[in-house]
């Protein structure tokens, strides 16, 4: 074979191999399964480029547009397919975002418009879910008409495949040269559970080790967006741990197959979020965003959240 095309074939193999392994460690890693429209027209996404991971669907005459905390992103895909079974008159019709709760209720405030790189679009939230507690702020403000709750989460540590930093506890998070990635607290109300779990486990000096010290001196990285970056941080060798819910870890150990793991937190240390969703009071399809609440609460819906370590909401 010609030297020349023997060359020109290996070094397209290595750009091919470089693309995947970009597209490895960078969202989405769905594979476009997130995505409900019918028909998608022009495929482009170029990983961590142009990939918008936490827009899913078609903006233009949605018949039904749900404001949910990206906790659970990964679950919205068979949620959605489910749902549309029940009600195929939404099929394709679904639009849905996953930017942090806090994110999502300013965007609501602003009458649902939102700007990313250069585009900026308007889309009025039916349904709005997040924590128990954020959602009830937004009732008492006057956006969501009542609180539905659903399900729950716990806390886990979330490693690079292989433990290289040697993680056992939420107490080693503090030891010195130890790297991290950690919810921001001001934009994850995951923080708030983590500072909790974190003052359990070794009091006030652990929660300053990890939140003010390290981040400091370096060692403690804060997420920008939400912590889905946090495994992307931990594949790319930034950090050897992170705090995130269970059911991220376990998206992108077992189903994402990220060469990811996670060390559980005791009990005792341990940290519980409850999910709930509410109507918005100005929903443009109010009938639309009822059945997707009430079927957040059914057998079907909290048996795909159990696939991924949630817990159904028992009062």
């Amino acid at each position: 074979m010609n030297k020349k095309l023997i060359s020109s074939l290996m070094g397209l193999g290595c750009i091919l191999a470089t693309a995947q392994a970009v597209a490895d460690v960078y969202p989405p890693w769905s594979e476009g399964r997130n995505n409900p429209v019918t028909e998608r027209g022009l495929e482009f996404t170029v990983p961590e480029v142009d990939n918008l991971p936490d827009f899913h669907g078609n903006p233009m005459d949605a018949k039904l547009s749900v404001f949910v905390g990206g906790n659970y992103y990964f679950a919205m895909a068979p949620l959605v397919a489910e749902f549309e079974k029940e009600h195929p008159e939404y099929k394709g019709k679904i639009y849905y975002e996953t930017i942090p709760p806090g994110l999502l209720a300013t965007q609501i405030e602003k009458g649902g418009t939102i700007t990313v790189g250069n585009m900026t679009w308007t889309v009025k939230a039916d349904v709005y879910a997040a924590g128990m507690k954020r959602v009830k702020q937004m009732v008492d403000k006057g956006y969501v008409k009542a609180v539905e709750p659903y399900a729950t989460n716990d806390l886990t540590i979330m490693v690079p495949k292989g433990n290289p930093g040697h993680i056992t506890s939420l107490k080693d998070l503090g030891k010195p040269g130890v790297k991290l990635v950690m919810p921001n607290p001001a934009f994850e109300g995951i923080a708030r559970q983590i500072k909790a779990a974190l003052k359990k486990a070794g009091g006030d000096e652990l929660v300053k080790a990890v939140y003010e010290s390290k981040v400091r001196n370096g060692e403690t990285i804060l997420t920008h967006i939400h912590h889905r970056q946090s495994p992307m941080f931990l594949m790319q060798g930034k950090a050897v741990a992170g705090v995130t819910w269970g059911s991220e870890a376990v998206f992108q150990e077992r189903h994402a197959g990220n060469p990811i793991s996670f060390v559980k937190i005791a009990p005792e240390h341990n940290s519980t979020a409850i999910y709930a969703a509410g109507v918005l009071k100005d929903a443009p399809n109010p009938e639309a965003a009822k059945a997707w609440v009430e079927f957040l609460k059914s057998s079907k819906a909290l048996a795909i959240f159990q696939q991924y370590g949630f817990k159904p909401y028992r009062p």
